[in-house]
């Protein structure tokens, strides 16, 4: 697991990185080389510049998140469509080849939704591989069930199972579709710069230094929460494939 995977880290190394640069500007200011006459105005200048900028930054970087979110929650509804709808054409091959495809199909789907539930990537990776070999299953049924009748309606219930893995494979593709490492990093280095200009241009040390980093790490921990599919509070919930499993009762 990366680190913003957790959004509570992103959170707490955030404000502490923009507290710490924060006084370290206030401290410039203090000892190294204070402000000379006529300075001061295009300072201000630079400092709104580049808090313009981090807000721009912060919010394209949020509506990256957002459409990451709901990628993976129309991957989950697709799904459970891809599943429902295989389940529905299973009646359609011969009745022992039927009564195992259905048996699969709630296997699998059981499965499909344990992966969503699953908190770690440790447990994913256990029920990915699971997954697959009930793919292997499901094809190898109707595969079986085609070599004995090569008629257009076997070749309907070919292509429901086609669409359940293919649909998988879209859903694990929207999972891996994070914001980039580098993303994170530039918005981090603009962050830090902005604090630092914020405490070079305060006119004394006092407690609104740590206003602007605590709302730049609430902004952080809400993106990182958003763009994280296991470790954040806010996560895609497999409703379309619980309701799913319940009209595929035996």
């Amino acid at each position: 697991m990366s680190t913003f995977d957790n959004p509570f880290v992103v959170f707490v190394v955030a404000l502490v990185v923009q507290w710490a640069a924060a006084y370290a500007g206030d401290l410039i200011r203090k000892r190294v080389r204070p402000f000379k006459q006529g300075e001061r105005d295009d300072f201000d200048i630079l400092r709104n510049a580049g808090l313009t900028l981090l807000g721009l930054i912060i919010g394209f970087s949020f509506a990256m998140a957002v459409s990451r979110y709901d990628q993976r929650k129309n991957s989950e509804e697709v799904e459970a469509n891809a599943i429902g709808t295989a389940y529905l054409r299973a009646d359609l091959l011969p009745a022992s080849d039927a009564s195992r495809l259905r048996d699969l199909l709630r296997k699998y789907i059981s499965t499909r939704i344990s992966f969503y539930e699953a908190s770690d990537e440790r447990q994913a990776g256990s029920i990915n591989a699971d997954t697959q070999m009930l793919q292997a299953d499901l094809w190898n049924t109707v595969r079986n069930a085609a070599a004995t009748q090569q008629t257009p309606i076997i070749a309907l219930a070919i292509s429901g199972i086609n669409d359940v893995l293919n649909s998988q494979g879209i859903t694990q593709a929207a999972w891996w579709n994070r914001i980039p490492g580098a993303a994170w990093a530039l918005m981090g280095l603009i962050a830090i710069s902005c604090n630092l200009l914020l405490g070079y241009g305060e006119h004394r040390t006092n407690i609104f230094l740590l206003v602007l980093p605590t709302i730049i790490s609430i902004s952080f921990f809400l993106i990182a929460d958003i763009d994280s599919p296991r470790g954040g509070v806010i996560r895609v919930t497999p409703h379309n494939l619980i309701a799913q499993q319940q009209t595929m009762k035996p």
